[in-house]
């Protein structure tokens, strides 16, 4: 797991501290590894999920910063939606 892989964990573990997500999401990021979100927090893995997000290191650090809207990432393709977009949604409020 690459270092960014765990800032970027630790980031969102924070950003997601009393939020309640009930859906499963991988974060694919680019030439870094995945991790996993679910109910529990994010975590270190790559297994099936309902959403799974893709990005560049970069474009997550501007979501997680918060210096960068989620719906306006995918609408400009700097982010990749793969699955069920209604998890994609909540997750994106959550972040937002």
């Amino acid at each position: 797991m690459s270092d960014y892989v765990s800032e970027a964990i630790k980031a969102l573990n924070e950003k997601m501290a009393g939020a309640d997500y009930d859906g499963t999401a991988k974060f694919n990021i680019t030439d870094e590894g995945t991790f996993m979100l679910d109910s529990t927090g994010a975590r270190p893995g790559d297994e099936e999920a309902d959403v799974t997000l893709s990005a560049d290191a970069d474009t997550f650090r501007a979501i997680f910063d918060g210096e960068m809207n989620p719906t306006n990432a995918f609408m400009s393709g700097k982010l990749a939606i793969d699955g069920d977009m209604g998890q994609a949604m909540k997750l994106a409020s959550v972040l937002g």
